[in-house]
């Protein structure tokens, strides 16, 4: 629990949208602890609270057009809206039909929120922990810009703060850079359930190398390999681009560039898995490196080809353990897999809304240097 020096100007309130409300009710549950202990101290007007949650409504017509409906007043509060837009185990009907909601689906049930609360919230905040549209993040020829055009819509039509985790490629943001933008990666909860599940791990330049599986993702683990004072290493990807499969250009081969990863554990961190295809080749190629365990962490498990893959994957001994955290909808099923790993960020969440509500710095909780050195050294105790 943090303490802090400033009080709240608005009332906290949060709206989860449709396939969000799990994950927001165990941020609320953090919420309504730390308020009720610094209540005892500190009391102040409408500091606490039975739940933080807003009751919202999102019903469809039979034609599959939606609306949202506010059940409570949000005047003058500081509103936090939730928004899971990979979610697509959640359904509706049109026309007779069973639709599941696509990111698409799920960034209008967003607009929806913002809309019925226009107006009469002090501010908005979106926590998108997956940012819409953020593989579209760049234009290579005669395409859509689909996510820097859906920042500037949320800008306008009333959003004071955008709260994302480790956007595809962060520089997005320069699409509204008068606005606030927050890309929070969760490197601190990945050093954290990594010593727990792998309490026989040994962090240091002999015995672990954290692994870049492209260039895309070679800022994350040269700030990780720094803070953990170990080597890093990166495979490049060489592409066909005389032709698009699945809306990208199939990959040949993956070069590795780094040092000898003979008898080390081995960390691939990235963004995001969605098929798998090539963090399970990069895999491949470290295990025929002679690398003793591999270990893989992205920050959204998509799993977009399903879960055969991997269970084959692990059988072979490629991969010893996958860590993603439940910033998005988890299938049942892969939380039952034995080199599973789930990393749980809900206090996290809860803890940059407390402290945005408080409009306190966020500083300590972007830059997580030294909560991972401190967890670090307790491990070397252990």
């Amino acid at each position: 629990m943090a303490d802090f020096e400033t009080l709240p100007v608005g009332r906290l309130s949060i709206a989860a949208c449709e396939g969000s409300k799990e994950f927001c009710k165990r941020v609320d549950e953090y919420l309504i602890e730390w308020r009720e202990e610094r209540a005892k101290t500190n009391p102040y007007e409408d500091y606490t609270r039975d739940t933080y949650m807003v009751g919202i409504k999102q019903p469809r017509f039979s034609s599959g057009e939606a609306k949202c409906e506010l059940l409570e007043s949000v005047r003058g509060d500081d509103l936090y809206i939730l928004v899971d837009v990979c979610n697509y185990s959640i359904t509706y009907k049109a026309f007779g039909e069973i639709n599941h909601m696509s990111p698409d689906d799920h960034y209008q049930n967003l607009k929806r929120v913002i809309d019925a609360a226009a107006g009469k919230a002090r501010k908005i905040t979106v926590i998108m922990p997956f940012l819409y549209e953020s593989r579209q993040h760049k234009k290579t020829g005669r395409e859509s810009m689909d996510c820097a055009y859906a920042l500037q819509e949320l800008r306008s039509i009333g959003v004071n703060n955008i709260i994302t985790f480790d956007a595809h490629d962060p520089r997005v943001q320069n699409a509204i850079p008068l606005s606030s933008f927050d890309n929070v990666r969760p490197s601190y909860q990945f050093i954290k359930a990594l010593l727990k599940s792998v309490p026989d791990v040994v962090v240091d330049s002999n015995h672990l190398m954290v692994i870049s599986p492209d260039e895309g993702a070679m800022s994350r683990a040269v700030y990780l390999a720094t803070v953990l004072g170990v080597d890093v290493g990166m495979f490049y990807k060489r592409r066909d681009y005389s032709q698009v499969v699945n809306g990208t250009n199939p990959i040949i081969e993956h070069e590795f560039l780094g040092a000898d990863v003979e008898g080390k554990d081995v960390l691939i961190i990235d963004d995001m898995i969605a098929s798998g295809t090539s963090i399970i080749d990069v895999a491949r190629q470290l295990k025929e490196r002679k690398a003793a365990r591999v270990f893989a962490c992205a920050t959204f498990g998509l799993f977009t080809s399903g879960l055969e893959v991997f269970d084959k994957c692990y059988e072979e001994g490629l991969i010893d353990k996958i860590f993603t955290t439940n910033l998005i909808y988890q299938n049942p099923e892969l939380l039952e897999k034995p080199y599973y790993v789930s990393v749980d960020m809900a206090k996290y969440v809860a803890l940059i809304i407390d402290t945005l509500n408080h409009e306190a710095s966020m500083q300590n909780l972007l830059d997580p240097y030294d909560r991972i050195n401190a967890i670090l050294e307790k491990h070397k105790k252990q």
